[in-house]
């Protein structure tokens, strides 16, 4: 029995051992063979084209903090504040893409409110591309004019900030309501045919599918930006962290909301015309 005793706690020593070389052998396998999680870019709109252009990424989350991820729109250290809402908008940003995009001029911004109960719900600011060398302003134009000739020939930007913290489908909401209801004067004064009524309608669903039922928070910018046209492409209406539509009308007339007479922001409005009063390109 003297014998028997060591010898049975020799093979149960080395059969713990082997159990735990295993085991450790196991874990290393399954660490080294365990895939590294992959940056996931943002499909921008139907294209892969649209996607490689515009460096966003669906985590990227907008900040005018000092340290910017590299997919941050770049800002200019100027800023121009709204009175209404103490809200600073950077007198240039530019749109990170592998295609270059030259520096968007702030042309205009205003508070948006509520007029019924008077408050105030965000600023929003109008950008442009000025410098396209295919952008060609007469003098001779009015103020009204130059401003739906900017937005019909080059690329702009229109940045939205709230006041307070609201939700994204509150956006959609409003984009869809406007764009319908110029659908629906476009259709009226003949601009276009009932065929093209509903064939602009599948944008319209398509940007309202794009927005999840997500918080806004204050103070934090929703970028909005459509492409300079380009000779047989549409142009493309991109929201930012979200996705994109196709279409030159609905990204034209998205913008050409702004600037209306039915404007959300009869302040903006006002801005962007008395900034068009002089220019001339």
């Amino acid at each position: 029995m003297s014998l028997i005793q060591p010898l049975a706690r020799l093979l149960t020593s080395n059969c713990c051992r082997i159990g735990r070389l295993a085991s450790q052998r196991r874990y290393a396998s399954t660490a080294a063979c365990r895939p590294t999680r992959a940056w996931n870019p943002l499909v921008w709109g139907s294209t892969l084209t649209i996607a490689a252009a515009l460096g966003f990424s669906q985590t990227t989350v907008y900040s005018d903090a000092d340290v910017k991820p590299t997919a941050q729109t770049e800002e200019s250290e100027g800023r121009v504040v709204d009175p209404a809402t103490s809200i600073a908008f950077p007198k240039t940003v530019r749109v990170p893409a592998k295609v270059p995009i030259p520096p968007l001029t702030l042309v205009g911004l205003g508070v948006r409110t509520v007029s019924f109960i008077n408050i105030k719900v965000y600023s929003v600011g109008l950008y442009a591309d000025l410098e396209n060398p295919d952008l060609h302003v007469p003098a001779n134009l009015s103020p009204e004019q130059k401003i739906s000739h900017i937005v019909r020939n080059t690329a702009c930007v229109v940045r939205i900030v709230p006041t307070r913290s609201t939700g994204l489908t509150h956006l959609r909401d409003a984009f869809t309501r406007a764009l319908n209801a110029r659908l629906v004067k476009a259709k009226q004064t003949g601009e276009l045919t009932e065929e093209q009524v509903i064939q602009e309608g599948f944008p319209i669903r398509k940007l309202s599918g794009l927005f999840p039922n997500s918080p806004l928070t204050k103070n934090t910018p929703f970028d909005i930006f459509i492409t300079a046209p380009q000779g047989g492409k549409p142009r493309a209406l991109i929201f930012r962290d979200l996705g994109s539509v196709e279409s030159d009308w609905v990204a034209t007339n998205f913008v050409l909301n702004y600037v209306a007479p039915e404007c959300p922001s009869p302040a903006l409005k006002e801005s962007v015309i008395k900034n068009m009063v002089d220019f001339e390109k």
